[in-house]
């Protein structure tokens, strides 16, 4: 890899389902970072989402449309091998709580060990979006409560569209 061509390219992963104002939150301080950043859509072929790959795909372009240097994608298989064969030299992750941070430090250095050229740089949300998280947008979603504080809109409209 050259990184001398890519070392401003960032890797955001995660499955996004749904993608909500802490993700956007997340996506927009690191935008003031990076040059170009790739969300990258986390497929696991056993688990079943509320949304397929694809849906979040077309979900989250249209949450960064004014976005010139985000582009979307997803991928299947390790993280570091999508990030290498991406250009990526660094992935963005997010913490919104103490707990988060346990998990998140562990991956980096797992991701580290298989790729030592790739780095972690770790957000915290802004404490407005702190309790935000996708299964509790899903669950509130479900039961038919207002979900338009935790989500963009294109996301709310979809959402809305899968209740019972």
């Amino acid at each position: 890899m050259n990184k001398s061509n890519n070392s401003r390219l960032a890797l955001y992963p995660g499955s996004f389902d749904p993608f909500t104002l802490g993700h956007l939150d997340i996506l927009e301080r690191a935008r003031q970072v990076f040059d170009r950043i790739e969300v990258a859509i986390a497929v696991h072929a056993e688990k079943q989402g509320l949304f397929s790959p694809e849906e979040r795909c077309e979900l989250i372009k249209k949450c960064v449309v004014d976005m010139s240097n985000v582009s979307v994608t997803s991928f299947e298989g390790l993280l570091v091998d999508h990030a290498s064969a991406s250009g990526a030299a660094v992935l963005i992750r997010g913490l919104r709580q103490v707990s988060d941070f346990d998990y998140e430090f562990r991956m980096a250095f797992a991701n580290r060990r298989l790729t030592p050229d790739i780095d972690t740089v770790f957000f915290m949300t802004s404490e407005k979006h702190a309790l935000i998280s996708a299964s509790i947008v899903r669950e509130i979603n479900q039961w038919g409560g207002d979900i338009s504080s935790f989500v963009p809109v294109p996301v709310a409209r979809a959402l809305i569209s899968k209740r019972r």
